[in-house]
């Protein structure tokens, strides 16, 4: 049988399973900027990952939704799009896998990928609390 036009791995899942584990990661590496696992995963959530950074940098409602909706998770997408997109100043390559050698257990290539630019997770500062001035009543 030939391999010609069949993209990306399958890990030994179901399609629903490969989904969710390439959500999973995708929404851990926005999160935390740079994660640990083996290094045919990172591959392929690497061809995800641009896409949806892309996307995060067009910025939009549009595509804000699409990133949301790809990541499953509203707090993750929000991330990406306010704090991490911003931050990126290159227009593709924004991730980084590096190998760190070999898992002990069974033998698995290890890899950890994260963004390439340095990513400063800036919480949103607290709004002012509104001073209402009270009206001087008539005398």
């Amino acid at each position: 049988m030939h391999r010609h036009g069949y993209k990306g791995r399958k890990f030994g899942r179901e399609t629903d399973e490969r989904q969710a584990l390439m959500r999973s990661l995708m929404r851990s590496l926005v999160v935390n900027h740079s994660i640990t696992t083996t290094l045919a995963k990172a591959k392929e959530m690497r061809r995800g990952t641009e896409k949806l950074v892309t996307l995060a940098k067009r910025g939009g409602l549009a595509n804000r939704r699409l990133v949301i909706a790809r990541l499953n998770d509203i707090e993750a997408g929000n991330h990406l799009v306010d704090v991490v997109a911003p931050q990126i100043k290159r227009d593709s390559g924004y991730l980084r896998i590096e190998r760190t050698g070999i898992r002990r257990g069974d033998n698995s290539e290890m890899a950890t990928i994260g963004f390439v630019d340095e990513i400063v997770d800036r919480k949103p500062e607290p709004a002012a609390p509104k001073v209402e001035k009270k009206k001087e009543e008539a005398k």
